[in-house]
């Protein structure tokens, strides 16, 4: 399980990258690199919201697990 934590972590960096690129720059990297609204980047964006969905479980881990 800690291998799929790591790797939803690595993908939510990128979504976060990518929207500082908006912000920042207005430069959507996704989009310039995989076509804008096209299967890829739309499977691309699903990808970092459910690893974004993961990591902020982790946020919450610390209180279901049984104190030692």
């Amino acid at each position: 399980m800690e291998t799929v934590h790591k790797v939803c972590l690595v993908f939510t960096i990128v979504g976060a990258l990518n929207w500082g690129l908006i912000g920042f720059f207005d430069f959507n990297l996704v989009a310039a690199l995989f076509q804008d609204n096209s299967a890829i980047t739309r499977i691309v964006y699903s990808i970092v919201g459910i690893c974004g969905l993961i990591n902020s479980a982790l946020l919450f881990n610390h209180i279901t697990k049984d104190p030692k």
